[in-house]
């Protein structure tokens, strides 16, 4: 069997064809987009006029093949007062009917909307093979146009369709429904400026490490927006019971009152138990939540997931009894070495203004540091009686010899070894009632 090579001659040069893989593939030249090409032309315009006849040429040259135009086209172009791009008097009709349409809905829905690219090559043997089932009726022009549609254009009719937010059918667990106990509750962020301390920003820390099978521990972090005031407990799963026990260790030490509870929207935050307990064991508690997949609304206590909880464990994971019970007499330790010997800056003042180069940016000031404890005391909400036992615990605290504590701790915690894998972990072994302070 032959196969016939097609010459094309050019100036008395041959040029291989694309059709014949023996002679091997000619490579083929990305084309420039419109837009850029007169962007490109606007830019070298300048140089060219002011350059010789023999950097001209040159310039042509390079020109020709960055944009692939012609050489008298670009001369033109070069001469022009403004290169600017001529828009189209008339518009041109479509090449498709809304007959087309019809079938790209059916066929893509029999398919359950899969890509253009998957979906293009299969639009004629679908379209006979719904006809055999009544599904469609294609007559041979429309045939003939499916079989020559492009990829491009199926997928901006695909677009389309999109939006009128077709079923698919289930991806895994199935299509995630909203919550509905969060209908009521407000999606919003805590104003940095707030003055008042007890509007606490919450978070789940997981400590899953390379794999998020099975029971492994959490760290519920909870952060005082008004004076940076930290708390953290550390929780085997999340489930209803170790949560609750977590908040309660938490709210037992506070020192003044939670006012506000803004977590993200995560149903181990929002479910019929734990929002039972926010109205019922604490009374006068707000309720609020970040707007989803805005992590900006909970900026505070997302920052201090990276440095009070992430950089002490990293990625490691944490999934036994005991790794718990030590977390948690880490966490202890953190409560008195964070908030009473850490100073924290607050912004006090926020503007937009505008750069040397025509931008803009947003100008922050800060206020002097002070402990979470100093600015709990400024806000006046802990009266003399209340302050006295927390100063006599800063008096009489070490905090070098805190932080060796801290780091003994951590590495112990850090070589502990996992849960085995033919025993279950007991949760309950890890509830506790908070110390008092």
């Amino acid at each position: 069997m032959f196969v016939f090579c097609q010459l094309k001659c050019h100036r008395s040069r041959m040029v291989l064809s694309n059709d014949n893989v023996t002679e091997g593939i000619m490579p083929k030249q990305k084309r420039m987009p419109i837009n850029e090409r007169y962007n490109y032309l606007r830019i070298t315009q300048e140089q060219y006029l002011e350059a010789t006849r023999k950097e001209r040429s040159q310039l042509l040259d390079h020109m020709e093949h960055v944009t692939g135009l012609n050489r008298k086209t670009l001369i033109r172009h070069m001469n022009r007062k403004e290169i600017e791009r001529k828009l189209r008097r008339r518009q041109r009709g479509r090449t498709y009917g809304h007959q087309v349409d019809d079938a790209l809905r059916v066929i893509s829905e029999s398919l359950d909307y899969i890509c253009a690219e998957r979906l293009t090559p299969q639009l004629v043997p679908m379209a006979k093979h719904l006809a055999a089932h009544g599904e469609l009726q294609p007559s041979d022009d429309l045939l003939s146009q499916l079989e020559r549609i492009s990829v491009s254009t199926v997928r901006r009719r695909l677009q389309k369709f999109e939006r009128l937010e077709f079923w698919r059918l289930p991806r895994r667990d199935g299509p995630r429904q909203r919550n509905p106990l969060t209908r009521d509750i407000p999606a919003e962020r805590i104003p940095w400026d707030e003055q008042v301390p007890g509007h606490f920003e919450v978070d789940l820390v997981h400590h899953c490490g390379d794999s998020a099978s099975g029971h492994y521990v959490h760290t519920v972090q909870m952060i005082d927006v008004a004076t940076g005031w930290s708390e953290r407990a550390a929780t085997l799963g999340r489930s209803q019971l170790v949560m609750e026990d977590a908040f309660r260790r938490i709210i037992a030490r506070l020192p003044f009152p939670v006012r506000e509870i803004h977590p993200d929207n995560g149903s181990e935050f929002f479910n019929h138990h734990l929002i039972g307990f926010w109205k019922d064991t604490v009374k006068g508690v707000r309720l609020s939540r970040s707007r989803p997949w805005y992590k900006n609304d909970n900026r505070f206590v997302e920052q201090k997931n990276a440095t009070l909880v992430r950089a002490y464990l990293g990625d490691a994971r944490l999934d036994s009894v005991a790794q718990t019970k030590a977390l948690n007499e880490l966490y202890d330790k953190m409560w008195v070495y964070y908030n009473f010997f850490q100073p924290v800056m607050r912004m006090t003042k926020k503007s937009i203004v505008e750069t040397h180069l025509g931008g803009h940016r947003v100008h922050r000031v800060y206020d002097d540091s002070q402990t979470p404890f100093q600015r709990l005391c400024d806000t006046k909400v802990l009266s003399d009686e209340q302050k006295q036992p927390l100063r006599q615990l800063r008096d009489h605290t070490n905090p070098r010899q805190l932080r060796r504590e801290l780091y003994d701790l951590l590495d112990k915690l850090l070589h502990m070894p996992g849960a085995r894998g033919d025993t279950a972990e007991d949760v309950y072994m890890t509830l506790a009632m908070p110390a008092q302070v």
